[in-house]
């Protein structure tokens, strides 16, 4: 007999099975589901009421995109702070903190009366955004210890985010069509007042029994590092490079390496930056980022797409991108499945080849809905799908590389990749298509104090054609639609590039051994 084959079969037997979990950690994850689905929702809410806000609040394009990611730039900022601050003060107790206060910051939102005051209220839902993606993926780490048993909770876990997304638009269009815009924030506070009240008693309370000192250098250094690159790249990508954004590009890197060298000579480090070494974690990391990176870009501009170009109305709007979200819990689910009989590298391979061909689809979109209300169905179809699929496989990876004791850290981690994804997709894929519907209107018989306000943003230019002669404001349209649809192809070549590069990146995890 093969001893290797015997040392092989007889290994699990000398080992103690992990303890399964019981109904009341399911249930627990119920729970906690619904924190995903508390940010899920609001994001995809707020990508429908654009066209609203823009209209009422009249914001320029850089507020306008603020409005948007600024949530995502203060989240991703804050992550890994907050992700060790749970292991150390406790998740459960965290997560309920973050629930309070995202409610207490969503309705300000609701209630903004100026560009101003809604980006404050977006700062401030993503310092409570911060404490509960963390906790939330920390907590099931060491809540389901069997690691069969976890794949699937982390799948449930990302379905909610698929889930809520696809509740998103449905819930936005109905409460646009009936109530002020407003209303799309109000929908976190019932979903807020179910998690303090059950998580408590079905959560149970887990933390770093041993986590060392909080280093709040790190945590200056961590924020330092993140926010002014990611700021840079987007107003370069909007207005392009000056002194000042290289300055904060400049800056955000030295903070980096500052950081990273700091990390290594800590006893304790806020960020271990030994788990990079795994090979799986590493490409987890990567893969996180530029699946989330597609989606929330194909949201941000096909939600105006769909409402400005089209003319759907919000709920309309919001059916045409439910095939799509749905796809994303479906396919969620089924990744605990594919992953019993594929490697993770060929199923992260596969499902972003799968996002990129949808991506590509979107290169023939055009102003005509006859012709590319199916065609935007089917193409926001393979997005969903294949980000789906992409974002169960990376974090389990991510969480699986990890510690017990390190869970919040390293859920962290995969969380600022997922938000720093979705600030870039609506910064970059965003800035793309304003950039080139600036530069393809045609504005040549506008009066010249008029051009500034006209080609803002899609929502200002929509605006302006209803003050314009019928004649006048129809030509006007046209130039406008076909302005914002060039951009949109441009991003969807830029989109599908990025997936496809990632592919390759996950396909040579099939050869890795850790």
């Amino acid at each position: 007999m093969n001893p290797q084959t015997t040392a092989a079969t007889a290994a699990p037997k000398n080992r103690t099975a992990p303890p399964r979990a019981t109904a009341r950690e399911w249930a627990g994850l119920a729970v906690l589901a619904l924190a995903l689905l508390l940010l899920a929702v609001d994001a995809t809410v707020l990508d429908l009421a654009v066209p609203a806000i823009s209209a009422d609040l009249a914001p320029t394009t850089p507020q306008l995109l603020w409005i948007i990611d600024v949530y995502s730039f203060v989240l991703a900022g804050l992550l890994v702070v907050m992700g060790n601050l749970g292991d150390r003060i406790g998740r459960r107790r965290l997560l309920l903190i973050g629930a309070v206060g995202f409610g207490l910051a969503s309705a300000v939102a609701a209630w903004a009366v100026s560009p101003h005051m809604l980006i404050a209220a977006r700062v401030l839902q993503g310092v409570a955004g911060a404490t509960l993606m963390p906790a939330t993926l920390g907590l099931i780490r060491s809540m389901f210890l069997d690691p069969r048993q976890r794949t699937v909770a982390i799948a449930v876990w990302s379905a909610m985010a698929g889930g809520g997304a696809a509740a998103g638009p449905l819930l936005g269009g109905w409460l646009l069509e009936h109530y002020w815009w407003g209303s799309v924030f109000l929908v976190n506070l019932p979903v807020m007042l179910v998690l303090v009240a059950l998580g408590p008693a079905l959560i149970p309370e887990s933390r770093d029994p041993s986590p060392g000192r909080f280093d709040l250098p790190s945590a200056v250094l961590s924020m330092l590092a993140l926010v002014p690159i990611v700021y840079a790249v987007k107003e370069a990508a909007a207005h392009g490079p000056t002194a000042a954004l290289v300055a904060a590009a400049a800056m955000g890197l030295l903070a980096g390496l500052l950081f990273v060298r700091r990390q290594r000579g800590l006893a304790h480090p806020m960020l271990d930056l030994k788990l990079f070494a795994l090979p799986r974690f590493r490409t987890a990391v990567v893969t996180n980022l530029l699946a989330v990176f597609a989606l929330a870009g194909v949201l941000f501009f096909g939600s105006q797409y769909l409402q400005l170009v089209l003319g759907k109305s919000p709920m309309q709007a919001g059916l045409l991108l439910l095939p799509g979200l749905v796809a994303s819990v479906v396919a969620s689910l089924a990744a605990a499945w594919l992953l019993r009989r594929f490697r993770p590298g060929t199923v992260l391979a596969g499902a972003l080849v799968t996002a990129a061909l949808g991506a590509l689809l979107f290169r023939w979109l055009s102003p005509d809905a006859a012709t590319s209300t199916v065609l935007f169905i089917l193409g926001f179809l393979g997005v969903g799908a294949g980000v789906g699929v992409a974002l169960t496989v990376s974090s389990d990876l991510v969480v699986s590389a990890a510690p017990a004791e390190r869970a919040g850290a390293a859920a962290a981690v995969s969380e600022t990749a997922y938000e720093t994804g979705i600030a870039l997709g609506v910064a970059l894929l965003g800035s793309v298509v304003m950039a080139i519907f600036r530069n393809g209107l045609d504005v040549s018989e506008l009066p010249a104090e008029s051009v500034g306000a006209a080609s803002e943003s899609l929502g200002a230019a929509t605006e302006f054609a209803r003050q314009l002669p019928e004649a006048a404001a129809e030509t006007f349209l046209v130039s406008v639609h076909e302005a914002f649809v060039s951009g949109i192809h441009l991003a969807a070549l830029g989109t599908a590039s990025v997936l496809l590069i990632a592919a390759v990146v996950a396909f040579r995890l099939r050869a890795a051994r850790s």
